[in-house]
């Protein structure tokens, strides 16, 4: 097996390794917290406590 090869493979495996972690934290940070939570943004939830930065 040559250098290219090797660097190539290791690559492909980190890759991969990446990957899962990927799915694995899309999968725990859906099940820890709702879609209505994860689909809102600062000024969602400052309107929601009833504080604003208008004051």
């Amino acid at each position: 097996m040559s250098t290219t090869t090797l660097l190539e493979s290791g690559a492909w495996v980190l890759s991969a390794i990446i990957a899962v972690w990927l799915v694995a934290d899309l999968v725990r940070t859906g099940r820890k917290h709702s879609e209505d939570f994860l689909t809102s943004t600062v000024e969602d939830i400052d309107e929601l406590s009833g504080e604003g930065a208008g004051g």
